[in-house]
């Protein structure tokens, strides 16, 4: 009876343990997709959420493919440094800092500049979104690793 019901256990802990690691594909799982199908995807999404015309789609897929080759030098050259050892000293992560936030702002004014009024309030609002939901994953992802 004893080995019976540590037999059960066993199993049931194992069913459990399987169903947890089937629920989402990590990172390395996910599939890998190109700079120019992430933008695809993206236009898409927006499309759909802002109601975008043709005009505008094809204005907001240009500033994706813009956005997107300036953050692959960026990513490429903190790679670099990266595999160089060397840390960069204060004023340059400031310095970059300060140049990603002007990025974001020229980002903005060119999005504002695209989208209509009503478009571009929903987007803001879609980008607070995003950005909340990412702060709750970082904090889950915090508090997974304490």
């Amino acid at each position: 009876m004893k080995k019976l019901f540590i037999a059960a256990m066993l199993f049931v802990g194992i069913a459990s343990f399987a169903q947890d690691m089937n629920q989402k594909p990590t990172r390395e799982q996910r599939e890998r997709m190109t700079p120019e199908q992430r933008n695809e995807k993206q236009l898409q999404k927006l499309t759909k959420e802002l109601s975008l015309d043709a005009n505008q789609q094809a204005q907001v897929k240009q500033l994706l493919a813009d956005r997107s080759a300036k953050a692959e030098k960026l990513r490429d050259a903190r790679q670099e440094q990266k595999e160089s050892g060397t840390k960069p000293p204060a004023e340059e992560k400031a310095a970059f800092k300060k140049q990603m936030e002007d990025e974001i702002a020229a980002n903005d004014a060119k999005m504002k500049s695209i989208l209509k009024a009503d478009q571009y309030t929903k987007w803001k609002a879609l980008q607070e979104e995003r950005k909340d939901k990412m702060r709750e994953k970082m904090k889950e992802r915090k508090n997974d690793k304490i």
